[in-house]
């Protein structure tokens, strides 16, 4: 099982990441898709967290693979059926992730009425920065977003924008999926989203979490 860590080298292993689509109304635009009165969710397995400081390999063998940049949460404490307040106290910390995407394998899915599940959960398919407690992320739903490829921006973006918010995105979550200590919750991604390939130089930022490089292999 995979771990992650905090900046003062905590060690935690998640049993999951449970994420949310169509949680930004641009990049909803820019997917040709429509709102959801309800937050939609699917998951990553423990096998897709990758490290974002070592390099990144990207599947050639299955179509276009994009990146999403987006704000991760840590969950601290067992979460089943909690409110919205339960929730927010059961944050631990925040860290800088991608949701790397099979995208033209989603789309075949998609059109056909299949899952997606390979095409978001596949190897390596979640990078991952150390994260940083709670206390040192003011107000996590106002936070800027940025990331560059090649040193040209492609994700540009913030929290403040999602739309909705960490406590009640977890609080839904946790009426279907209960979380344990250390699973990770990846709330949505901006518009600008795009494919990468081998060579790659990838630059990630989140506002008061930091910035973080890799290369794609």
């Amino acid at each position: 099982m995979k771990e992650i860590f905090f900046n003062n080298e905590l060690k935690l292993v998640p049993s999951k990441i449970i994420c949310v689509g169509r949680n930004y109304a641009k990049h909803i635009e820019e997917m040709k898709s429509t709102p959801t009165k309800d937050p939609v969710l699917f998951l990553k397995p423990n096998s897709a967290i990758h490290p974002f400081e070592k390099p990144l390999p990207v599947p050639a063998a299955f179509g276009s693979v994009h990146h999403e940049i987006e704000l991760a949460v840590c969950i601290s404490k067992t979460c089943s059926s909690v409110s919205a307040e339960e929730a927010a106290a059961s944050i631990a910390g925040y860290a800088v992730a991608l949701d790397l995407t099979l995208r033209d394998m989603q789309s075949d899915a998609k059109k056909d009425g299949l899952p997606w599940a390979v095409a978001k959960g596949f190897d390596n398919a979640c990078p991952i920065s150390p994260f940083v407690e709670t206390a040192a992320v003011k107000d996590a739903d106002n936070l800027e977003l940025l990331l560059k490829v090649n040193g040209r921006i492609r994700q540009q973006g913030s929290t403040r924008h999602m739309l909705f918010k960490i406590p009640q995105l977890i609080a839904y979550a946790s009426t279907f999926f209960t979380f344990e200590r250390g699973d990770i919750f990846l709330t949505g991604t901006p518009a600008g989203v795009g494919p990468l390939q081998a060579g790659d130089e990838i630059e990630a930022s989140i506002e008061s979490i930091g910035t973080f490089r890799t290369t794609c292999i």
